[in-house]
């Protein structure tokens, strides 16, 4: 029985590890279009700005400090 599980642990595994990888990677690639545009990131506070505050606190923890009020200063002068 334990030898017919073997394949079977093995195929998920690579699945598991295959999901993990693409979560990394985009979770990559998305912090460096926010971080790059701040056209991205003021489509991202309409669509998800649960992620768009997770940005924010990321960036706010590693010393980056007034990306949140340089945004929110150009998002209100653009609306007037």
């Amino acid at each position: 029985m334990a030898r017919t599980m073997e394949p079977l642990a093995k195929k998920i595994f690579k699945g598991v590890l295959v999901a993990e990888l693409l979560g990394i990677f985009g979770a990559y690639f998305l912090f460096t279009k926010m971080h790059g545009s701040q056209d991205f990131r003021q489509t991202m506070s309409k669509k998800f700005p649960f992620i768009l505050k997770v940005y924010y606190r990321s960036t706010e923890m590693s010393g980056i400090y007034g990306i949140r009020e340089l945004d929110e200063k150009k998002w209100l002068e653009s609306k007037n």
